[in-house]
């Protein structure tokens, strides 16, 4: 069993034992974060989906991301993470939605947001929306999605234990 695959089980269980469900709003990682959360038999009970919304079109017609938010720093950005996330669980009506959006590479990349960053947003009932940044560098774009689909779960186990 993959590390990843562990660390979904866990979050999978942590969410069963809060009574919480999971939801997913994607873009850079292509439905990955999604699909690790499925990997573990059962996962059903608590993950209720996920949207792949790589277009800014999908985003706003999809998650409901405001035209606005993608004018201070474009699709890769804080307000748009935030929003997706928000969206994301209203949507899927989910306790918790975590969103992505980053530069996978080869290409896309720019001085202010180099290949290998990635906006992470999570959403959680009862509690403000938390949005963070990490670069992975610009390791290639499977390695970029991986450590994102990493991140994400971490982020998801660690918020499950409050």
């Amino acid at each position: 069993m993959s590390a990843r695959t562990k660390l979904a089980a866990q979050v999978l269980q942590k969410a069963r034992r809060a009574g919480v469900t999971i939801g997913t709003a994607e873009s850079c990682t292509g439905g990955w974060i999604g699909k690790s959360l499925t990997d573990p038999a059962g996962s059903s009970d608590v993950f209720v989906g996920g949207l792949i919304t790589y277009s800014n079109p999908a985003k706003m017609r999809v998650l409901g991301v405001p035209n606005a938010a993608f004018k201070p720093g474009g699709a890769v950005s804080e307000p748009v993470a935030t929003a997706m996330a928000e969206g994301g669980n209203k949507i899927l009506y989910t306790d918790i939605c975590i969103a992505v959006t980053g530069v996978a590479g080869p290409g896309g990349g720019s001085r202010s947001k180099p290949v290998g960053t990635v906006w992470f947003a999570l959403s959680q009932k009862g509690k403000p929306t938390q949005a963070i940044v990490q670069n992975f560098g610009n390791k290639g774009r499977d390695q970029v999605r991986k450590l994102t689909v990493m991140y994400a779960l971490e982020w998801l186990s660690e918020a499950l234990n409050t």
